[in-house]
């Protein structure tokens, strides 16, 4: 059975300021169980050249997405030195945010070898790639700048619960809000998703970016053709024949 315990964002400094000292204890304590469990599952499955098929699985399943993937990139960031992660694990590593705490975040690191743990991390990419999901390389570049009305978004993995992790519940149409503009105080945005047609509002920096053109499936353009207005459908189909 997964863990239904969130992963807490903050340090314990920062718990303690805010007054989630016990949320942060939690979440800490399911940390260290995970880093104990991979370690486990490495020592139980690994036959010396290859790991059991299944094994990284195993963890999510009990962990989730999430917390497996923080407690990897933290026990990387915790090797900081280290030559046997390769580059490209490496890289999406660092783009994982670990709160600095020198005094707990290596409880909650792996202790297994570097080049095993390596290959862990490259299953575990594999894994949350084959779900489908949209993440920064098919959005705009300079989609912070641009305003957001009208334009088909990616909502963060980081902001949907895990059982929603879908490239269909990531897709959602700006419509209106302050939130639309980049410079606007105001964040909210009033969208509509492409999956199933849910509207609510989301904050402006829970959302990945722009999707490009050409990323778009053709499922979410059957439901745009539904919530665009007939002038937005219109300027679409212009821009796109003119790719």
């Amino acid at each position: 059975m997964q863990s239904k315990i969130p992963v807490y964002p903050y340090n314990a400094k920062t718990a303690q300021e805010r007054g989630e000292l016990d949320k942060w204890r939690e979440s800490f304590r399911e940390n260290c169980a995970c880093a104990g469990g991979i370690d486990v599952l490495i020592r139980e499955n690994f036959d010396g050249m290859h790991l059991k098929d299944g094994t990284v699985e195993k963890i999510v399943e009990l962990y989730g997405y999430k917390r497996v993937e923080h407690v990897l990139a933290n026990t990387v960031q915790e090797r900081r030195g280290d030559g046997r992660f390769r580059p490209d694990n490496r890289a999406w590593v660092e783009s994982h945010y670990i709160p600095e705490d020198e005094m707990h975040n290596y409880c909650f690191a792996a202790r297994s070898h570097s080049a095993i743990l390596d290959g862990f991390i490259s299953h575990y990419r594999k894994l949350v790639m084959n779900l489908g999901m949209f993440d920064q390389k098919q959005c705009e570049p300079d989609s912070s700048e641009l305003d957001y009305t009208g334009k088909v978004l990616v909502l963060s993995p980081e902001t949907l619960k895990e059982e929603y992790w879908s490239p269909e519940n990531q897709l959602w149409l700006a419509q209106s809000g302050f939130g639309c503009s980049p410079t606007a105080r105001g964040r909210s945005i009033l969208c509509t998703c492409l999956g199933d047609g849910e509207r609510t509002r989301w904050n402006r920096s829970e959302f990945i970016g722009v999707l490009k053109d050409e990323y778009l499936p053709d499922w979410a353009k059957e439901s745009l053709k539904q919530y665009q207005r007939p002038e937005q459908t219109e300027a679409q189909e212009m821009q796109m024949g003119g790719l």
